[in-house]
């Protein structure tokens, strides 16, 4: 009987399923994410054994093969070469860590253009447009592009409402948030105007807003962020959107030292 592995990948139109969680691939490349659970399983047919001339597998024979076929069913995807969001990096594209990491990454960006790629391992409109996003990257080199695993920052994606991939988000300085949009391949133009809309030299306005009240309190709600909650939800209306940041938003080097 064949091992059934405890993570199957089902390629195709249909997508790629995981344990617990299923990444549908749609025609026009965007990965969607919904739960489910579907632990169903096919047996194989049952095949005959000689017992007499063949000598039972012994207990450590058996436990041996298994974990060799699971180690190697688990780095499936996971080898370094076959990590595609690695390859062709530029200097000015940053993989993001944590909400902590995003929120210092927006503030220190200055008046620079900062794009969030969200993205994931398993999405194959993801993959395909990699290779431009890359391209665009080093085209664009006052361009900050910040990119989010979403897969490791589950969390922190569904807290910045972003439930399809690939999936992008555009700040700029003073200016804050200026626009999201989902596109793949097919509809790369529409990341180009964007990136020609808002990359163009212009006079700073002050300093960097980056994530808006809105986000923040979603995050800090959800836990990936230190922060005053109740202060940013009283004050929410009259104070200015780019001081909500630095007045609610406490960096980890803050907070550590409001700790010791």
């Amino acid at each position: 009987m064949d091992a059934i592995s405890p993570l199957r990948a089902v390629c195709g139109s249909g997508g790629a399923q995981y344990s617990g969680t299923r990444i549908d691939h749609g025609l026009s490349g965007f990965c969607s994410f919904s739960q489910e659970n579907k632990s169903k399983s096919k047996l194989s047919p049952v095949m005959s054994l000689d017992l007499k001339e063949q000598p039972m597998a012994s207990n450590q024979t058996l436990a041996a093969l298994s974990s060799s076929s699971y180690a190697k069913t688990s780095s499936i995807g996971m080898s370094r070469g076959m990590r595609w969001w690695e390859k062709s990096t530029k200097v000015n594209m940053l993989e993001i860590h944590s909400a902590n990491h995003l929120v210092d990454s927006l503030l220190n960006a200055g008046d620079r253009l900062v794009v969030l790629d969200f993205y994931s391992p398993g999405c194959g409109g993801c993959k395909s447009l990699h290779p431009k996003i890359c391209q665009l990257a080093e085209s664009n080199p006052n361009v900050m592009f910040l990119k989010v695993n979403q897969e490791e920052l589950r969390t922190m994606c569904h807290g910045l409402n972003v439930h399809v991939l690939p999936f992008f988000k555009f700040y700029r300085g003073a200016e804050g948030k200026l626009c999201s949009f989902s596109c793949t391949i097919a509809t790369i133009n529409k990341f180009k105007k964007a990136l020609d809309k808002h990359g163009s030299e212009r006079c700073s306005l002050g300093p960097a807003k980056g994530l808006d009240c809105k986000e923040l309190m979603a995050l800090a709600s959800v836990g990936e962020l230190k922060m005053d909650l109740d202060f940013l939800t009283v004050h929410q209306d009259v104070l200015p959107l780019s001081s909500a940041s630095s007045f609610c938003y406490e960096t980890e080097e803050q907070h550590q030292k409001m700790m010791v």
